[in-house]
């Protein structure tokens, strides 16, 4: 008659069991009565059974055996997939190991948290620009120590939060693909599938992007705290913090899957989703800006290397603070600002050497400030000015890495504008969208109304019913919104809602009393 399988849910914080009736013969359905509340299933016992039931278990063997063979297939399929067998997320809660459902609230809320994690650390890398300041009372290139200590702690924390997120990924389950051709799919909870799948897919971009490489080049500098060591470590921030941009960006996608997964959207909120993609075109800005300000030190100490070769009474190390206890520096200190003065002045128009785009940065003192906030916001405002402009009002000179520096300036913009705009567009919209709906109605039905030429008194009669159904329902559909959810919701929810209604009748308020 029936097939019986049972799965077990969590409702209410008690544990339902379930059966799962699968109809496999209509002519072995037991009559209605004492018999038919019995429980029946396919043994062969049955086989020894005489009358109606013995005529027919020759075929309900062979099927017994069809269902189990397609079963066995099953499993074979799920092995080979790494799904042992079936599990749903409601089984976790019983499991002895200590695996994560991937659709938990409670990973939805550290997987924003993680998200959050990220957008800090990309902005807290572009501060490892702002290190190189240049010193005229000396002039001399340096660090700013501060500064230094302040971005690398940062980033230790920040990084070190989100190994948190890489070990959850050790112990987070996930559907096997196999299994998502039907239903809501089976969770794979064996840890060696669930370590296999990850070390192959995110882990490198995850380690990659977490390596301590800044902070061991910083610490470095900071231990020996040596002239020579300027040059290097700036060149050195460079190269690592570009490369690593590469994975601690890519490691966004994996997260805003999750949470698209889990929650559906990423931002419930209109205002807050808008806010989010208002908040990366600000932080595209500050990168821009950070990148702004160590070219222009770049350009800087190119012209004085330029103007200390070309003099012949200098060495290279003069230039690098830290470097005055080096044989002949008294010489340099007296003739370096005449020697750098004259090649490299900002102010004088006769100087030989063209800045270009970072003139405003050489002539605003402040590449040799050290008080990093009015630093960070010129800079930042730099950046934004140049990205909503495109870059068109930006004076390039003659220097290939300056041109191609704008030329970055100017795509990215326009790039980021246009994705600005149309994203707060759609969110923002979504906050409007019922208002739009009921006014397109209403000017519908007074066209209709006035083809038809109906008398004022029903159209007033019209109107107020259609004020009266956006006041009650806010420009939902209850009907359609009420007939998709499952019965037992549907029944809760209609005796919600007529609960004042039948407390008005003085009869069934008298039953609901009692009750």
């Amino acid at each position: 008659m029936f097939d019986c399988g049972y799965k077990s849910q969590y409702i209410g914080g008690q544990r339902e069991k379930f059966v799962r009736l699968d109809d496999l013969d209509s002519t072995l359905s037991m009559p209605s009565g004492a018999v038919g509340k019995k429980r029946a299933i396919f043994n062969l016992e049955g086989l020894n059974l005489t009358g109606h039931a013995k005529k027919n278990s020759s075929k309900s063997f062979r099927y017994g055996m069809k269902v189990g063979s397609d079963g066995l297939k099953t499993i074979g399929r799920s092995l080979r997939s790494g799904v042992t067998r079936a599990v749903f997320p409601e089984d976790l809660k019983v499991s002895e190991k200590k695996i994560f459902d991937p659709q938990d609230k409670s990973l939805l809320l550290w997987n924003r948290l993680f998200v959050i994690s990220c957008i800090l650390a990309v902005s807290i890398d572009p501060l490892f620009f702002y290190l190189p300041v240049f010193n005229h009372a000396s002039n001399c290139l340096g660090m700013d120590t501060k500064l230094a200590v302040t971005t690398t702690t940062l980033r230790t924390i920040l990084d070190s939060f989100y190994l948190i997120r890489m070990a959850l990924q050790f112990r987070t389950a996930y559907i096997a693909p196999s299994s998502r051709v039907f239903g809501r799919g089976e969770l794979v909870i064996d840890p060696t599938q669930i370590a296999k799948r990850y070390l192959q897919r995110y882990f490198l971009v995850d380690l990659l992007s977490v390596l301590p490489l800044p902070q061991i080049v910083v610490w470095k500098f900071l231990q020996r705290s040596k002239g020579s060591e300027v040059l290097a470590t700036k060149q050195a921030l460079l190269h690592i913090v570009l490369f690593q941009y590469v994975p601690r960006f890519a490691r966004f996608f994996p997260l805003n899957a999750e949470l698209k997964k889990t929650a559906g959207v990423f931002a419930e909120s209109a205002l807050v989703g808008a806010a989010y993609y208002l908040l990366w075109y600000i932080l595209s800005s500050h990168i821009t800006g950070a990148f702004w300000y160590l070219f222009a030190v770049e350009r800087n100490d190119t012209c004085w290397r330029q103007a200390c070769k070309d003099s012949g009474k200098c060495d290279i190390n003069y230039l690098y603070c830290g470097n005055k206890h080096m044989e002949g520096y008294s010489n340099w200190e007296k003739i370096s600002k005449g020697v750098l003065g004259s090649r490299c002045s900002i102010v004088d128009e006769d100087s030989q050497f063209n800045y270009g785009i970072y003139t405003n940065a050489i002539s605003s003192g402040i590449v040799a400030s050290r008080t990093f906030f009015s630093k960070f916001c010129y800079c930042l405002w730099w950046g934004l000015q140049n990205l909503s402009t495109l870059g068109q009002g930006l004076e390039t000179s003659t220097y290939p890495g300056e041109v191609l520096f704008s030329i970055l300036i100017a795509i990215s913009g326009l790039l980021l504008f246009a994705l600005l705009i149309g994203n707060m567009q759609t969110y923002l919209q979504s906050l409007t969208v019922r208002v739009e709906e009921m006014r397109i109605k209403r000017r519908d039905s007074e066209q209709w109304m006035h083809h038809r030429l109906l008398p004022q008194d029903l159209r007033e009669r019209v109107r107020r019913y259609d004020q009266y159904k956006w006041l009650e329902t806010r420009g939902v559909d209850e009907e359609s919104l009420v007939q998709s959810l499952p019965k037992d919701l549907r029944r809760d929810i209609k005796r919600h809602l007529c609960l004042n209604l039948v407390r008005r009748c003085p009869i069934l308020l008298m039953f609901i009393q009692r009750v």
